[in-house]
């Protein structure tokens, strides 16, 4: 069971943080817990709409993805802290991750009345409509005298203590199991994506028209970017960018990057665009990815970037046939994450493989026959519709398959 904890302070020392960590410590048979922290979240501002910035989006990605949630809030002027109050403002903006979603209070302060009132402020926040969280009923734990409450590794003194939170969290998990029974499987909707990228994120270049044919040569004036024989510091490797575009420009597969906020970045430009499995020309870099596709695609684009963001899928594959029988073409869709795991955009790979396939059955003397594959033994399809071989979800229906980054259609 998977359950998400948010620390219901941004402060740097925290006893509710300390709270979570002991649940998430000692705990650990009874469930999955992974701390949510709020000390980043911009204050909510609906005139300044940031529900589809990477921390909040984060968040809200966690949320929808646990099975339950857990809230330490600390107790200020009789109630809950103003950037909790403001996360949960985010939270039931435009986004609704807490919806239906069984939730648990705990709470820890420095007084005898452990943090009663702010727990009883936040249960009426969790029942307004936007927000519309299921709170477990009555097991409210209060942890009063909190300097007192812990020792100096974070662990709980009081045996008393100790055995009434295992109580409420073991009502909890029974909670979250009734709750989604009654509720029933439900798939949370996906957020609509901005095709045409009019959000910021931290790499965006600002001050360039992203439509200009020559927005690489702008944006590259305009952040100082290097070239040529300047060396770049990888995570493992130190590289020339001349030896970075001869590694990428040698790569058998034409490659693709379009950020999180939806714009196009990059391509290994190799040949002329009527050569490309997929059309590229270079006037494309720095489009919004609307400016790439016919509106006709804009559903199979969107759909594609959704799975991507939402961690519904790590990768969508796509068997294209249209390029002739000499050829296996597959677009391949591939998300991209930072080492905090949040999404970055999309990796988009296409690749014939028909060359390896001949090559590996003339090494190793294997054939494939009567529509078999006679290496691995499956069968080969006959429709036209694949499945992402990555997920086994299938890949939808339409009448034509589009490319969802590049924007080249792979119709014949």
């Amino acid at each position: 069971m998977k359950i998400v904890g948010i620390v219901g302070s941004n402060a740097e020392v925290s006893y509710n943080r300390t709270l979570l960590q002991y649940i998430k410590k000692q705990f650990d048979y009874l469930f999955e817990l992974e701390l949510i922290e709020i000390k980043d979240i911009p204050l909510f501002n609906q005139s300044n709409d940031q529900t589809k910035s990477v921390p909040i989006q984060n968040i809200n990605r966690k949320i929808m993805q646990a099975d339950g949630v857990i809230i330490a809030t600390p107790e200020h002027n009789h109630t809950i802290p103003a950037a909790l109050k403001s996360v949960l403002e985010w939270l039931s903006f435009n986004i609704h991750p807490l919806e239906n979603k069984p939730v648990m209070i705990v709470g820890a302060s420095y007084y005898d009345q452990g943090s009663s009132r702010a727990q009883l402020h936040l249960r009426q926040i969790l029942n307004a409509p936007g927000v519309h969280a299921i709170v477990m009923p009555g097991n409210e734990f209060l942890l009063g005298k909190v300097k007192e409450a812990f020792d100096n590794k974070g662990d709980l003194k009081d045996k008393g203590t100790i055995e009434f939170l295992s109580s409420c969290l073991d009502k909890f998990v029974q909670f979250i199991k009734v709750v989604s029974v009654i509720e029933g499987p439900k798939k949370p909707a996906l957020e609509p994506e901005d095709l045409y990228a009019t959000g910021k994120i931290e790499t965006t270049v600002e001050g360039v028209d992203m439509y200009a044919d020559d927005w690489l040569e702008q944006a590259a004036e305009a952040v100082n970017a290097v070239e040529g024989d300047t060396y770049v510091k990888l995570d493992r490797g130190l590289l020339t960018v001349d030896q970075l575009n001869y590694f990428l420009a040698s790569m058998p597969m034409e490659l693709t990057f379009a950020d999180s906020n939806n714009q196009f970045l990059y391509y290994n430009h190799t040949l002329p665009a009527e050569e490309m499995l997929a059309s590229r020309n270079p006037g494309q870099v720095g489009n919004p990815l609307a400016k790439c596709h016919p509106q006709a695609s804009f559903k199979n684009v969107e759909w594609v970037i959704q799975q991507l963001r939402s961690g519904e899928l790590d990768a969508v594959r796509v068997n294209v046939p249209t390029h002739g029988p000499d050829k296996f073409v597959v677009h391949n869709y591939q998300a991209m994450h930072d080492k905090e795991g949040n999404y970055v955009g999309i990796n988009e790979y296409i690749l014939d493989f028909q060359p390896i396939i001949d090559w590996y059955l003339k090494q190793t003397g294997k054939t494939l026959e009567g529509g078999a594959d006679g290496v691995s033994g499956a069968s080969a399809s006959d429709h036209a519709e694949e499945s992402d071989a990555v997920s086994g979800a299938s890949v939808r229906e339409e009448d034509e398959v589009m490319d969802a980054v590049s924007g080249a259609s792979v119709k014949g």
